[in-house]
């Protein structure tokens, strides 16, 4: 079974991504957040949960390990398949997800689609005490993790490239505009500088 691709993002649509390894395209299946943190980096790391059916196998990738052992875990629960655990990590990173099952909070479980309300008791019922180590919601030494910049996925998903989004970005940055300015607002100001670019003196 694959466990782990290191190689280059040459495609990605909504939860969907290629990597590049040693010219071989696979096809990998990751939250947004996680693509979205792929787009830009000169080589990226997924690690790897390989899923066999009948008619194929499926490849969901992840940032780190433990993110893969959260999906694998989700997976065991009644009623939870892959694109459903997916979806999970989609809309809620790890320390949400362990915060939402050790505390029960059912309602927050459903904001992910698909998932109903008895669906999310089964997984705090399931889950409870049982994701990876290094989700406890009550360390103080767990790292926070910074959200990728919805800039680059949004100039990405426009069909521009690593190198034009870099130049946007250092545009930005040139104008005094900052990174924590609304998306909108950078977007506009992005493609403004690109067409600048593109159009040369």
């Amino acid at each position: 079974m694959i466990a782990r691709l290191v190689g280059t993002l040459v495609g990605q649509n909504d939860l969907r991504a290629v990597l590049d390894v040693s010219g071989v395209g696979y096809e990998v299946w990751a939250p947004r957040r996680v693509i979205g943190g792929w787009i830009g980096e000169a080589t990226v790391t997924a690690w790897i949960s390989t899923q066999v059916r009948e008619d194929a196998i499926q490849l969901y990738g992840f940032a780190t390990d433990l993110e893969r052992q959260c999906f694998d875990a989700l997976l065991a629960v009644s009623g939870v398949g892959p694109r459903t655990a997916l979806g999970c990590l989609d809309v809620l990173a790890p320390d949400a997800l362990i915060r939402a099952v050790e505390s029960e909070d059912v309602t927050t479980l459903t904001r992910v689609p698909g998932i109903g309300r008895k669906t999310a008791q089964k997984m705090v019922i399931d889950l409870k005490g049982k994701l990876p180590v290094g989700f406890s919601p009550v360390s103080a030494t767990v790292p926070v993790r910074v959200a990728p910049d919805p800039l680059a996925l949004a100039l990405a998903q426009l069909d521009y490239g690593r190198a034009e989004i870099e130049r946007a970005r250092s545009a930005l940055a040139a104008e005094g505009i900052p990174t924590d300015a609304p998306l909108p607002d950078r977007l506009r100001a992005a493609l403004r500088a690109l067409s600048s670019l593109r159009a040369g003196p």
